[in-house]
């Protein structure tokens, strides 16, 4: 019946179904790919991190890196993996430092106990994937630019980050963050589409976004420092309510994360919001999507329920 269905009568999918003539040997593979991973820049780091790998030995390292270079520590990440599992090395076993422009996907899917820092540029995906490591970008020392205010990182970075953390001192391009799903993130602006399809984490932005933020976001937390007071005329309201930062437990929160910043970037802006603390939190808005707040709150009331069902039995 799928074949002779009455809407495909008098469509010709000849030239669809279409099959050249070739000799058997040469329907598939016809010639082998070179993507030069041998040449991948995380091969020269691996002979300097390997023993760390193998004893748990804190190891500190740095290197020059070019946009040429993509998916760098990715290699490394997988041999760890495959040596412990997910949960990886302790936290800043490895650490990297790097020190130019990175190509894309500069710590993708990188595991717990990397920590990669870059002084420079990225290009799109970083941290994609991320599955434990912090990255760190921040702006190259004499830099004579105000990050807070110039692009540092492409688009699409920590497509799909599951956990780790990401600091990054500048812009970021568009879909920042987006299907995030664990991660921790602190940026000083994004384009447009950030956070989109987001379901965990937490993402904190000390400046300003582009239109369409929180598009198909179904759960974790973002922070907006919106100082025009126009924020809200650049979300997609369809799955989030803004709500201003008012509960101790979500200030505390907020504040830890941009003391990261701060710490691993040096972030002047970071540092002024921090010293102006009381003047600058009313200036945040938290970005909570509609379905998580109700499974948040269904959550609390059970757990009220169980709180009170032990004191009656007590």
């Amino acid at each position: 019946e799928a074949i002779s269905f009455w809407k495909a009568r008098g469509l010709d999918f000849s030239r669809i179904f279409y099959r050249p003539e070739a000799p058997p040997e040469a329907v598939r593979q016809t010639e082998l790919q070179d993507h030069e991973l041998d040449t991948a820049l995380d091969h020269r780091i691996w002979p300097h991190v390997e023993p760390a790998v193998k004893t748990g030995r804190p190891v500190e390292l740095g290197f020059q890196i070019r946009n040429v270079h993509r998916t760098v520590g990715t290699i490394i990440s997988g041999r760890i993996v495959k040596r412990y599992g997910g949960q990886g090395l302790p936290d800043d076993t490895i650490t990297l430092r790097f020190r130019g422009s990175a190509g894309q996907s500069f710590g993708a899917f990188c595991c717990r106990g990397m920590t990669l820092i870059l002084e420079g540029e990225a290009n799109d995906y970083l941290g994609k994937g991320l599955s434990g490591a912090k990255i760190i970008v921040r702006p190259p020392p004499g830099a004579d630019f105000d990050p807070a205010e110039n692009v540092i990182v492409g688009n699409v970075v920590l497509y799909g980050a599951t956990s780790g953390e990401a600091y990054i001192c500048g812009l970021a391009g568009e879909r920042f963050a987006i299907r995030n799903s664990g991660a921790l993130a602190v940026v000083e602006g994004v384009g447009d589409h950030g956070c989109e399809y987001m379901t965990g984490g937490r993402v904190v932005v000390l400046g300003p976004t582009g239109v369409n933020f929180g598009a198909g976001m179904s759960g974790g937390i973002a922070y907006v420092y919106d100082t025009t007071g126009m924020f809200d005329d650049r979300c997609n309201l369809d799955m989030i309510d803004l709500e201003r930062v008012e509960d101790e437990h979500d200030e505390a929160e907020l504040r830890r994360l941009i003391e990261n910043h701060l710490r691993y970037t040096g972030s002047r802006r970071a540092q002024y919001i921090l010293k102006h603390w009381e003047r600058c939190l009313p200036y945040f808005v938290k970005v909570f999507p509609t379905d998580y707040k109700r499974a948040l709150g269904r959550l609390s009331r059970e757990d009220l329920a169980v709180e009170r069902a032990e004191v009656v039995r007590d």
